[in-house]
């Protein structure tokens, strides 16, 4: 991984389609798509031909952004569509998506690796043919238990939990420019970092206490 990696230009953001998923943990990758293309002054629109939102940066550019609308675990076909028809190679292309492993605050940026058992992951990977495209994995916390999982992403976060997977995104998003440049190794080094705590705020001094009256004789 160097600074002269190509830049991205298609970043794709899953998800599950349809407004009783919006909220849910699952669909986190779609959360930093929509505000990615706030930031960028994009506007998504429909495309049957690649099976999901598409926001093309700016007319003319190499930059696209993509939402699937094919449920999760279809995501490749989304991605493979677009990506053979303006022949944008697999490290060219920037994955968003939820992760079990990492708890809400936290978040990664890799290239290449397995699928850790994420399904859009897995078929992006089997229509690519090849698992070598960028990964930003959004932390959502783990239930504690295998049988849970399925219940556990397809439902919204609590609220604390909310809190922070939001401000990881916005993390990820001002980080767009390292990004956007090719900049894989800073951009890493940035977005992999935790936060630190903030310090707890400092007591207030102590008021000394006014002297009793002296009663008098």
């Amino acid at each position: 991984m160097t600074a002269a990696a190509p830049a991205p230009r298609l970043i794709v953001g899953l998800g599950n389609p349809g407004a009783e998923y919006a909220k849910t943990r699952h669909n986190a990758g779609f959360w930093f798509c929509e505000g990615l293309a706030y930031d960028l002054g994009a506007h998504f629109s429909f495309e049957s031909r690649f099976h999901g939102f598409v926001a093309q940066v700016r007319e003319g550019s190499r930059l696209w952004l993509l939402m699937p609308q094919t449920y999760m675990n279809r995501s490749g076909q989304a991605v493979g569509a677009l990506a053979h028809f303006y022949r944008i190679f697999p490290d060219e292309i920037l994955v968003i998506h939820d992760d079990l492993d990492l708890p809400p605050g936290q978040m990664r940026l890799k290239l290449g690796g397995g699928s850790g058992g994420h399904n859009g992951l897995k078929d992006i990977t089997a229509h690519l043919s090849v698992p070598d495209y960028w990964r930003l994995r959004i932390g959502i916390g783990h239930p504690g238990d295998r049988a849970d999982v399925v219940n556990y992403v397809l439902k919204p976060p609590l609220q604390q939990e909310r809190a922070s997977i939001l401000e990881t995104i916005d993390r990820a998003l001002a980080a767009w420019p390292l990004l956007a440049s090719g900049d894989w190794e800073k951009a890493t080094q940035r977005l992999n970092t935790r936060p630190k705590p903030p310090k707890p705020p400092k007591p207030p001094p102590e008021t000394p206490s006014a002297p009793a009256d002296k009663e008098k004789p």
